[in-house]
C-alpha cells in the first residue's frame, strides 16, 4: 500500500467542533448544491456513508466511515473502486483556537499508474487539508 500524507494545517477551532462536523456525513446535505451535478449523480447520504455515481467511473462508489476516535481521528474507506484505499483525518488540538489537521491516504495503486498520479494525489491531499483548515466549523452547529 502506498501512503500519502498532507501537509499539516491549522484550523481556528477546537478539535471537538471539527470532529462533530467531520464525523457525521449527513452534514454534506448542507453543501449538496455545491457539488457539480454533471460530475456526481445519484448521491445518497447517511451519517456513516455517502454513495454516489461519479462521472467517468461507471458504477457507484461508497465512502464509508470505518472508524471514529472522538476529537482525534475520522477514518474513511472507499468501496466500489478497483483497489483498496482508505483516508483518515487526524486532529490535534494545540489550543481552543488552534487544531492541527493532517490527511493521510493509503491506497494499493498499481505500479503502472503510480508515476502518473503521485504528484496529483499529493497536491489534491494538500489542497483538501487547506480547505478543511479554512472551513467555517462554527457555522455548522
Amino acid at each position: 500500500m502506498d501512503k500519502y500524507e498532507s501537509k499539516i494545517t491549522s484550523a481556528a477551532y477546537p478539535a471537538a467542533q471539527i470532529y462533530r462536523v467531520l464525523s457525521d456525513l449527513k452534514n454534506l446535505e448542507k453543501v449538496r448544491d455545491l457539488i457539480p451535478q454533471d460530475k456526481v449523480q445519484e448521491m445518497e447520504i447517511d451519517s456513516d456513508y455517502v454513495r454516489m455515481k461519479v462521472d467517468g467511473l461507471g458504477q457507484k462508489i461508497t465512502i464509508v466511515i470505518v472508524d471514529r476516535i472522538e476529537n482525534d481521528t475520522v477514518k474513511f474507506g472507499v468501496e466500489g473502486i478497483p483497489m483498496d484505499a482508505n483516508l483518515w483525518i487526524q486532529m490535534k488540538e494545540v489550543s481552543p483556537t488552534d487544531t492541527r489537521l493532517k490527511l493521510t491516504i493509503k491506497a494499493d495503486i498499481p505500479m503502472m499508474f503510480r508515476f502518473m498520479i503521485n504528484k496529483k494525489l499529493q497536491q489534491g491531499l494538500d489542497q483538501a487539508a487547506d480547505m478543511l483548515a479554512q472551513f467555517p466549523y462554527a457555522a455548522w452547529q
